[in-house]
């Protein structure tokens, strides 16, 4: 298949970084991939050039991506207007990677390829457009989505019964870790962000109250951004910033348990990846953390409850250590049952489906 993904912009965010992934697996498999995202950068000289020349075009001022140093054919097009025809490749389907780029390519002709919604969350947070973000959802495009939450809301809300459920993976050559024993001293991890929806401030005020009750008691962080108000990091707290991929497994390994306190969360990546490397997860139910959790990889908690997950937090300090390595090896249990092999297998799947309804609207999924 000739495929194209769309995204609005090419960043480090864990939407990019499953993009990235597909991209390269699905290359690999011989299909024709391409990645188109807007930059909001006016494009130089040298870019106009290049594109000219049928290079790939650069863009100096952008941040770091997920797609940076990879083999993927990534090009760049001026986020000041809107994509068309003449800025994608034809092909066989065109896969939108947010709400605004399924906007952007509804009005796009059919050369583009048969268009699908790659749904990696319900964008509502504050601050959005939402009678514009559910408009997507009711839109004629094959849906993909990622959790099962997702797909119950693309029944129940929007009366979408046709959608592909290809749950994310972990990638076991980047994220894993020996069997171990509890740290000596005793260590919880967060991925630090200033964005209200994941619920860095909860994590952050369990990990004080723990504190006052676990001696000790050490946090670690990484993050994208530096720490700043409103939520700040407690004294002594060890944060990597931009780390490389190859280093975060070291990370989540020195932790006892992994905090993850998302409000609201299209899957929840870090879930995995911490589980990958041995490590038990303290969760809200956000996400994909219910389905992750059921197997007692960690401890699922009460959403915007700083107290249940600092009780949390001291019950994995305060267990034993057998206990604690039972845990640790369901979660690894959990996270290494299903691969991206599986989920580029029914990502294909889903492509052709579209593809399929497309060429024959009329068709229908088999239940």
């Amino acid at each position: 298949m000739r495929i194209t993904f769309f995204i609005n912009r090419a960043d480090l965010s864990g939407a990019t970084r499953v993009v990235a992934i597909y991209a390269d697996r699905l290359k690999r498999r011989g299909h024709e991939v391409v990645v188109v995202s807007r930059s909001f950068n006016p494009p130089t000289m040298k870019d106009r050039l290049q594109r000219w020349m049928g290079r790939r075009p650069t863009d100096p001022l952008a941040g770091p991506s997920h797609l940076d140093g990879t083999e993927i054919d990534h090009r760049t097009i001026d986020g000041r207007r809107p994509p068309e025809a003449r800025d994608l490749p034809n092909a066989d389907v065109i896969v939108a990677a947010t709400w605004e780029a399924a906007e952007l390519i509804q009005p796009l002709p059919r050369h583009a390829g048969a268009k699908v919604y790659f749904v990696q969350n319900h964008e509502v947070h504050a601050g959005l457009p939402i009678e514009r973000v559910e408009a997507t959802w009711r839109a004629p495009m094959h849906k993909i989505v990622i959790a099962q939450w997702l797909a119950d809301l693309a029944k129940h809300r929007f009366g979408d019964r046709d959608v592909s459920l290809v749950p994310n993976s972990v990638d076991t050559t980047l994220f894993h870790a020996p069997p171990r024993q509890k740290q000596d001293v005793p260590t919880v991890g967060l991925m630090y962000s200033t964005a209200t929806f994941k619920g860095c401030d909860i994590s952050v005020r369990a990990f004080e109250m723990a504190r006052e009750r676990v001696r000790g008691l050490r946090l670690v962080a990484f993050g994208n951004t530096t720490p700043r108000p409103p939520v700040l990091l407690p004294a002594g707290t060890r944060f990597a910033y931009q780390p490389p991929q190859e280093t975060l497994r070291d990370t989540y390994a020195s932790c006892d348990a992994w905090l993850f306190a998302s409000r609201s969360e299209g899957f929840g990546l870090p879930i995995l990846e911490a589980m990958a490397c041995r490590t038990p997860v303290i969760a809200t139910p956000a996400g994909a953390a219910p389905e992750l959790l059921a197997s007692q990889g960690g401890i699922l908690v009460h959403p915007e409850h700083c107290e249940s997950m600092a009780d949390a937090i001291i019950r994995i300090a305060q267990m034993p250590n057998a206990d604690w390595t039972t845990m640790a090896d369901r979660a690894y249990a959990t996270a290494t049952r299903y691969t991206w092999d599986q989920a580029t297998d029914r990502f294909e799947t889903a492509l052709e489906r579209a593809l399929a309804k497309q060429n024959n609207p009329t068709s229908r999924a088999s239940k």
